[in-house]
């Protein structure tokens, strides 16, 4: 069987999101999730930008594709570092994990200058 080329689906996130952002619930609901929403945002840039299918990827990763689905869809599924290791590498990439100080706050963090 000969590797499927891959072509991304053009997604505009911003006029989707103004579309959505009028329907009852949503905005509520999508702040909610913004931080998971972020995540599978990055994954799938980073995916893209390595021109790889989720077959490709989940090979790489020694998973499923129906796992890497899950991996980039927003859910009940929170992704282990380990897991989240595995597909930046597949995609030729690394982690990168930060704590920042909250606006306006003290906090436990460090300031970058």
């Amino acid at each position: 069987m000969a590797d499927p080329k891959y072509e991304p689906v053009v997604h505009d996130h911003e006029a989707f999101l103004r579309k959505a952002l009028k329907r009852k619930g949503f905005a509520k609901a999508y702040e909610e999730l913004e931080d998971e929403y972020l995540l599978a945002r990055e994954l799938l840039r980073a995916r893209s930008r390595a021109g790889l299918t989720q077959e490709q990827v989940a090979y790489s990763m020694g998973t499923t594709k129906s796992a890497v689905s899950r991996l980039e869809g927003v859910g009940k599924h929170s992704p282990s570092v380990t897991t989240l290791q595995k597909y930046a590498h597949a995609v030729d990439c690394a982690v990168e994990i930060r704590l920042v100080p909250l606006p306006g706050s003290a906090g436990g963090c460090e300031r970058e200058n």
